[in-house]
């Protein structure tokens, strides 16, 4: 019977080694050396001192930054463990809101999303991700049709010429990799990091 069994041993261990240590280090190291910086997390700097990653979004809120997609993510309730509050862009819990087409509690959200956007931004049309949160909850991204229509909002409580605003943003699109895959899209911090260095200038 052990002699059955030994070549089954025998190629678990093999393979916990190969799959389990081997490849994700040797995956590890050559992700290190080819992209160090996306290796690392893709971190951003400001005066030597790491203030977030392009790779996660932030809560913005103030009317002179540029605001992200809303995020559905959450955290327990640090009063009752047994129910949750609003983290957004807790990347310990990353999630969508799963909230279905049908819900009630969905659409008064976005109903409300779109009210606060007309008061804070402008009438008329609103994009679909500034109201709507992604399946990470964690995008660090806005389309730019959403960074663009913030634009005269960012640009009056900073006492800056909207055209000077307008061109950062347009400096500041991601085109799709190699033209083909993904969307045109916006990083909000370092959006909002140029922001802060045009204002100083």
């Amino acid at each position: 019977m052990l002699r059955e069994i030994r070549p089954a041993i025998v190629l678990l261990v093999a393979l916990t080694v190969i799959t389990g240590l081997a490849y994700p280090l040797a995956m590890t190291g050559i992700a290190g050396v080819l992209f160090p910086k996306q290796a690392q997390g893709s971190l951003i700097e400001k005066d030597g001192k790491v203030i977030g990653s392009a790779l996660i979004g932030q809560e913005f809120k103030e009317d002179k930054y540029f605001h992200g997609r809303p995020s559905a993510t959450s955290a327990p309730d640090p009063a009752d463990s047994t129910k949750t509050v609003s983290a957004p862009y807790n990347a310990a819990n990353s999630s969508g809101s799963n909230l279905g087409p049908t819900s009630q509690k969905l659409v008064d959200r976005v109903k409300a999303g779109v009210d606060a956007w007309h008061k804070t931004f402008a009438s008329g049309p609103v994009p679909a991700d500034a109201v709507t949160t992604s399946a990470s909850g964690l995008d660090p991204d806005v389309s730019p049709q959403n960074a663009l229509a913030q634009v005269p909002s960012v640009a009056k409580a900073r006492g800056l010429d909207e055209g000077q605003v307008r061109t950062l943003v347009e400096s500041a699109i991601d085109k799709p990799f190699f033209g083909l895959i993904g969307e045109p899209r916006v990083n909000v911090l370092r959006l909002n990091l140029a922001l802060d260095q045009l204002k100083s200038s």
